[in-house]
């Protein structure tokens, strides 16, 4: 079976050092020997033939040695570049001026000076003439190879789509022929990219994969906003083509290049969310070194945190949490990618704290991150007093014992819902808010960490929808006009980390969550990602709001007043506080209506601490229906200020 010219050099480039040596000594050879006829006009004398001798030994010797200094009979030429030219002319000129200081001591009579210079010229041709003509004969038999690979497009002609490019032709394996570039600037269209055409504007996409036989669309535009990432899926559906995304600067660099970063296009893409710029100084100084606690650690965020505080090298990370199979798997996880950092799985629950108490005290730990809630909307309207044993008695509880065993940092993460409430699980949040800023006691700090909807957490509306699409439909979304905040967890949790090295205590810090997002434009989007067509393939049906759901989420109240900090996607919410003997008394007064199940009671007295709480329907004829006589009173009440 013949072998191509570009794999005959691989095999012989294989050998090593001897060949670059024999291929070197061949091109000073013929360097010296052409200078010598262009000097002569072709026709050298014979009496100059003596000094041709004298010289090819002189050039040989010196120009090998020189090479061999300059490491330039090492490493193979496939890979030559830009970087390797300056050597090589420096190693030539350094060559050619010795050899000249030899030949003018040691030859039996004088060169004709113009030999020097044609010699170095011809020298320098030629040494760099064969190293790209051996990566270029290489590159090219690469692109012959091509049986059973995937046309493929690379959409953006930037850095990002420059450097995918160069990865594919350095790797035959990769099953990408890249045939071509487009991009949405159409003052590239027709530039020629290492080698590789820029073959039209991006609105013309499905005319290029209609021409050119595409299969394939690798999107190679790290910055792009969510809405540019939906008009190009958008663009890849119309056009019929499979399409991948290369995925932004922070992947990269837990790889090993773009080729191995890329994936199927994901619900974050969409979102255009840039990662978020961290202080690490700030976070590393804060968590180096120490003991950290994660309450309902076994939770999306819980999880998320103890991955990301993992990276900053804590003396161990304790997870806190209630079910012990979410627990189990963390911790197995946490083990296998985090082996240096100790992780302590303790299984309790946030009310007990007397449990509580004990692995505080076990592991003294310095800071505590407080993720443990109930956080189902619909469900804790249903279960009223559970929701704010939960929520706010025991964050409470774990509020008290951080004092209690001396922390320094108390973080409670909490939610836009907590923002002029209308449901159960935003007033309890608001109240555990209030309840832990009361408890400044000089010694550790507390604050509030607030953001929106995070994608793809347990329970939220991504894994809802994809689990609809896989059934074929229909959708469920609950009405046209209902928005939602979003951010993805690993960014949630970095801002979370970052604001817990911001304040003195008793803030209550707002993550900027963006632009509101549609929740029927997410499901029409996870829709296509999924290479079906919203409202033809998959219908999309509206179930009405679920209780306790306003149509828009907001981040702050209006008695609220914003101060910036250092980081721009984090700011200070500073309103109404109770102070610590007061919410002792509110909290107590909360434990005893959920004793007595007095739910009107309850709710009138969530309005009275948190004013700006309208409950819901849901919640009013709950409490009508159950026809509690001791909570009549506070029910008629309830009714006349609904």
């Amino acid at each position: 079976m013949k072998l191509s010219l570009g794999r005959m050099l691989e095999k012989v480039e294989r050998i090593g050092q001897p060949f670059l040596w024999a291929v070197q000594g061949i091109i000073f050879v013929i360097s010296g020997v052409t200078a010598f006829f262009l000097r002569f006009d072709l026709a050298v004398p014979a009496r100059q033939v003596q000094h041709l001798a004298y010289a090819l030994m002189i050039w040989i010797v010196v120009k090998s040695l020189v090479f061999w200094m300059a490491r330039l009979d090492r490493g193979w030429w496939r890979f030559v570049s830009l970087y390797d030219v300056p050597r090589l002319a420096l190693a030539n000129l350094l060559g050619s001026l010795i050899s000249a200081v030899a030949i003018v001591l040691f030859a039996p009579s004088a060169f004709p000076r113009s030999l020097y210079l044609l010699d170095f010229l011809i020298c320098m041709l030629l040494t760099a003439g064969a190293r790209l003509s051996a990566r270029i004969i290489i590159e090219v038999s690469r692109f012959q190879r091509t049986t059973g690979k995937k046309r493929t497009l690379i959409y953006g002609a930037g850095e990002a789509g420059l450097a995918l490019l160069r990865e594919v032709q350095k790797n035959p394996t990769l099953p990408y022929e890249i045939i071509g570039f487009i991009d949405d600037n159409p003052n590239k269209v027709r530039l020629l990219i290492c080698g590789a055409k820029v073959l039209a504007a991006g609105i013309k996409l499905k005319w290029v994969v209609a021409k050119y036989r595409i299969d394939t669309v690798l999107i190679a535009i790290p910055s792009a906003s969510g809405m540019q990432m939906t008009q190009i899926l958008r663009r890849c559906q119309d056009a019929g083509v499979s399409s991948k995304t290369v995925p932004g600067l922070a992947e990269v660099f837990k790889g090993n290049g773009l080729v191995k970063t890329i994936r199927d296009i994901a619900a974050e893409d969409l979102l255009g969310r840039n990662p978020a710029c961290l202080d690490e100084n700030a976070i590393a100084t804060k968590l180096q070194g120490k003991v950290v606690f994660v309450s309902g650690a076994g939770g999306s965020i819980g999880s998320e945190l103890c991955r990301q505080i993992a990276r900053f090298h804590p003396q161990a990370i304790v997870g806190y949490e209630i079910s012990e199979n979410a627990l189990f798997h963390l911790d197995l996880e946490m083990k296998s990618h985090f082996a240096r950092i100790p992780f302590h799985p303790e299984v309790g629950n946030i009310q007990n704290s007397q449990r509580v108490s004990e692995v505080l005290e076990r592991y003294r730990p310095s800071i505590l991150y407080h993720a443990a809630a109930y956080k189902h909307l619909p469900m804790m309207e249903r279960n009223i007093f559970e929701a704010l044993e939960n929520n706010v008695f025991g964050t409470y509880t774990m509020a008290l014992a951080a004092a209690e065993h001396g922390l320094d940092d108390f973080v409670m993460i909490s939610t836009d819902k907590a923002v002029r409430p209308t449901s159960i699980m935003g007033v309890t949040k608001r109240l555990a808010e209030l309840a832990v800023n009361s408890l400044q006691n000089g010694q550790t700090r507390f604050v509030s960490v607030r953001f929106g909807n995070v994608l793809g957490s347990n329970g939220s509306v991504v894994p809802l929808f994809k689990k609809q699409i896989e059934a074929g439909g229909p959708v469920t979304v609950t009405h046209p006009d209902m928005q939602r905040y979003f951010m993805t967890i690993p960014e949630a949790s970095q801002l979370v980390v970052q604001a817990s090295t911001m304040g003195t205590g008793g803030e209550v810090f707002v993550l900027d969550m963006g632009d509101p997002v549609k929740i029927v434009d997410l499901a029409r989007n996870l829709i296509l990602l999924s290479g079906l067509r919203p409202d033809e393939d998959i219908r999309i049906e509206f179930s009405g709001i679920r209780p306790g759901e306003k149509l828009h989420e907001e981040l702050s109240t209006f008695e609220e007043s914003t101060v910036p900090t250092k980081h721009d996607k984090v700011k200070i919410f500073i309103g109404p506080s109770v102070a610590d003997k007061q919410m002792k008394t509110y909290i107590a007064s909360l434990q005893q209506m959920c004793a007595a199940r007095a739910a009107a009671q309850l709710i009138l007295h969530c309005k009275e601490i948190v004013p700006e709480y309208n409950p819901s329907s849901h919640v009013l004829r709950g409490i009508l229906a159950a026809k509690r006589p001791h909570d009549d009173r506070a029910a008629n009440v309830l009714l006349a200020t609904a």
